[in-house]
């Protein structure tokens, strides 16, 4: 019944020439483009979605979870390194995801991307799920109500707050420092209009 409803061309989705905007989020670092339910009706009612991550030198997918679908993340042309957090309590693991390896981020984990390389990086990363959602932890976390973001940094005060937020950029963001300087790149301001809107307090 679903294959009649669709054209031929919805069973198609072009992730170097994306059809909108939607599931494509930009950022100094990079990019990446999302293949899910909102944005590619094939997906729906098959269980299954993607995402390309087009990584600049230095380029970081920042750390984020997936709430709704486990990623299997696939290395296409350089070792990326990627970390994750499972839950409270377990240790951090952090995988170089070699050329033409994969990773298993288990859903709901804490995990990330860099390109540690001085040169462009794709990866592909496909879920378990037509509609995985993201968030990503910094961008997110600093939307919560002020006073209870100083407190659970251990009582830093409002305007110290905001002054952190406005460091947080969107993502792809540009990685550690010193890939940024082994491959003579300057951190220059960043866009930063992903961030949670703040909760008044």
């Amino acid at each position: 019944d679903r294959f009649r409803l669709l054209s031929d061309d919805q069973f198609l989705f072009d992730f170097v020439n994306p059809p909108s905007s939607v599931g494509v989020t930009s950022g100094a670092g990079g990019h990446t483009v999302a293949a899910t339910s909102e944005n590619f009706p094939a997906v729906v009612g098959n269980g299954v979605s993607m995402t390309i991550g087009f990584l600049g030198p230095c380029g970081m997918n920042s750390p984020h979870t997936h709430p709704r679908a486990t990623e299997i993340n696939f290395s296409v042309n350089t070792t990326l390194r990627g970390g994750v957090l499972v839950e409270n309590g377990a240790r951090f693991a952090e995988i170089d995801i070699a050329p033409g390896s994969a990773t298993v981020f288990p859903q709901g984990a804490i995990h990330f991307e860099m390109n540690p390389s001085c040169e462009e990086a794709m990866f592909v990363a496909s879920f378990n799920g037509e509609d995985p959602g993201v968030n990503q932890v910094a961008q997110r976390y600093f939307g919560l109500p002020p006073d209870i973001v100083g407190a659970t940094l251990g009582g830093l005060g409002v305007q110290e707050v905001a002054n952190l937020e406005a460091l947080i950029p969107d993502n792809v963001i540009l990685g550690v420092d010193e890939c940024l300087q082994r491959c003579n790149i300057q951190r220059t301001p960043q866009p930063n209009s992903q961030r949670q809107p703040r909760v008044s307090a």
